[in-house]
């Protein structure tokens, strides 16, 4: 089994989603002793927003790019792989301002290809990335699955809305909110989010 693991949190050693992503990880390797993981932090190397060159390189002669554009290239292709390889990915997504960290983003983007992950036909947008598991480690420093506030989640339901589109359907979400309220909410919500990820042990990942 190959998995992908993906950080995005900016807060280093103080970053709630990183230990948990880590715990997921830890869990995966140890019931699957044969998995195969690729770690990418997306902080510590964080790839370029996409621009209107890297697009136009797509279709231009490689002697017509310019060498940092190619490079940037060169750096998608090898991301699309990974998420193209992977059976199971473990996503670590801080809310931030009421969505998703823009280093996340840029990630999106490089996986988000026609052609490659997705199609449009007769009959519509169709995924092609089916068949593989997603495990969200979703943290936010209030509560948004419920109440008054989730209105404002622009976070765990775009990623479902995009990952949807490309055809990602097997998707779980290990949530630790109320972070910032308060020290024993943030203690709570951590060891909440730590059972959950305890138990999920047993349960069927994609292989």
């Amino acid at each position: 089994m190959n998995v992908l693991h993906i950080d995005s949190g900016i807060l280093g050693d103080h970053s709630v989603s990183r230990r948990l992503t880590a715990a997921v990880a830890a869990q995966i390797k140890a019931e699957q002793s044969g998995a195969t993981v690729t770690y990418r932090d997306l902080v510590s190397n964080p790839l370029p927003h996409l621009s209107g060159a890297h697009l136009s390189a797509a279709n231009a002669a490689p002697d017509q790019i310019d060498t940092q554009v190619a490079a940037e290239v060169a750096e998608s292709k090898v991301v699309l792989e990974e998420f193209l390889a992977a059976d199971t990915i473990i996503l670590g997504v801080p809310m931030y301002n009421f969505s998703l960290p823009s280093q996340l983003k840029a990630w999106i983007d490089r996986v988000a290809v026609a052609g490659k992950t997705f199609r449009y036909t007769a009959e519509g947008p169709e995924g092609l990335a089916k068949g593989k598991k997603i495990i969200i480690v979703s943290t936010r420093g209030g509560h948004y699955s419920a109440g008054p506030a989730a209105v404002m989640d622009h976070q765990e339901s775009y990623l479902r809305a995009v990952l949807g589109f490309l055809g990602v359907t097997d998707i779980e979400i290990v949530r630790a909110e109320g972070l910032n309220l308060s020290v024993d909410s943030k203690v709570q919500a951590i060891s909440e989010a730590e059972r959950t990820i305890s138990d999920r042990n047993g349960l069927k990942l994609a292989s």
